[in-house]
């Protein structure tokens, strides 16, 4: 199986090539998110994929969105492209299993981190400071130790090619307005509670995630973007987990190892080994089997 880097739907408005998705204008009031192969880490997009990731993804966050977006707003309207219209369904050989339709909506300039444990850039900045984002944290706390409660850490969100900036929560409500500000942290630390309660009950911890939302015509405040992913989140085994280890992933946090292994410049796009490339599909198909209870399509 080839990697797919690009999509190519001529026929469509291209509006954006972004980290993995491609964006593209379907109507008036809807796009088409394609997930593509392409890898990120650290930001920087490397120059091969992973071939069939896009659509581990697409399966994994359409999974979420039906399970966490039961009672919340979101912009999902199909990811079952036979559901889609013609003008997107002339590409299902390209297509299908890796796209989303979804609604517009304003998307908030800011991420919408949330960490239930101490790890990554988060237990960098703990041992510089005793603190993350800004929120101090009490003394002895471990690397990969769960916190004493979830914290809501935003980050804003940079253009292609640049570095997301941490920010404190403070500093997002700044950004957002005070109200939308409290009603997106109060969002995001709930939607981190229940899809951590849920994973538990399959052995699987989520440490940390991102959420992105938008507002729609109505005001009301969206889940977009996606869900619960091996590339927004960071899961472990619950079996495997013991405070101040560092315990296997179900994430691209495999590949982040070994670019740190390597001394990766965290600049410059590279090509990654053909066993970094095999292992880590089989970390996604593994995720997704866990935690969708269903095997990958990919």
């Amino acid at each position: 199986m080839n990697a797919l880097l690009e999509s190519s739907c001529p026929e469509l408005k291209l509006l954006a090539r972004g980290k993995v998705r491609d964006v593209y204008e379907v109507d008036a009031g809807h796009l088409l998110f394609v997930a593509t192969d392409r890898i990120s880490a650290f930001d920087v997009v490397m120059k091969n994929g992973i071939p069939g990731k896009g659509k581990l993804l697409s399966q994994i966050s359409g999974y979420w969105f039906r399970t966490l977006g039961k009672k919340r707003p979101h912009h999902l309207v199909t990811d079952q492209i036979e559901d889609m219209p013609a003008s997107v369904q002339r590409y299902s050989d390209q297509l299908s299993g890796r796209c989303q339709l979804v609604r517009k909506l304003k998307i908030l300039p800011v991420e919408a981190i949330v960490r239930g444990y101490l790890a990554g850039s988060g237990w960098k900045s703990y041992q510089h400071d005793r603190c993350v984002c800004g929120i101090p944290l009490p003394e002895g706390l471990k690397r990969n130790g769960r916190l004493p409660t979830p914290l809501y850490t935003p980050s804003t969100k940079a253009e292609l090619g640049e570095h997301d900036e941490n920010i404190s929560p403070e500093e997002a409500l700044r950004i957002l307005g005070r109200e939308q500000g409290k009603r997106v942290a109060e969002l995001a630390v709930s939607l981190y509670r229940e899809a951590g309660a849920h994973t538990r009950e399959k052995g699987i911890i989520l440490a940390d995630t991102k959420f992105e939302f938008g507002v729609d015509e109505q005001g009301q405040i969206c889940l977009a973007d996606e869900l619960c992913t091996p590339d927004s989140s960071r899961f472990w085994p619950l079996d495997e987990w013991k405070e101040g280890e560092e315990p296997p992933s179900f994430d691209k946090q495999f590949i982040r190892n070994y670019l740190e292994s390597i001394s990766f410049d965290k600049q410059t796009p590279i090509e990654l080994p053909e066993d970094v490339v095999e292992q880590s599909l089989e970390k996604y198909r593994e995720a997704c089997l866990l935690v969708t209870g269903e095997e990958a399509s990919a």
